[in-house]
């Protein structure tokens, strides 16, 4: 899915707030973890992908909002990350 940003985080909180209806677990796990792989790609989105299955197929785990800390991780963490990745040290 090529969504923009913050379409993603609005796309990211819907599903986190859908996979918390307990009932629908057994269909819900398979389902998440396809999406996730969907909206994040490469290795991140398929390991993404194992631990939403993992967190929505186990009973009282729905509260994890995976799908939203994915998001923070692709956006606000890594991309800190790789800012402090391209400073090179003079000092030496």
């Amino acid at each position: 899915m090529n969504l923009s940003k913050n379409k993603k985080l609005i796309l990211s909180i819907l599903l986190d707030a859908f996979g918390m209806i307990p009932f629908i677990d057994i269909v819900w796990a398979p389902l998440s973890g396809y999406l996730m792989t969907k909206l994040y790609k490469g290795d991140k989105g398929k390991l993404a992908g194992i631990i939403s299955f993992i967190e929505e197929i186990i009973p009282g785990t729905d509260f994890i909002p995976t799908f939203t800390l994915m998001w923070l991780y692709t956006y606000v963490f890594s991309s800190q990350r790789a800012q402090n990745d391209n400073i090179i040290d003079i000092s030496k």
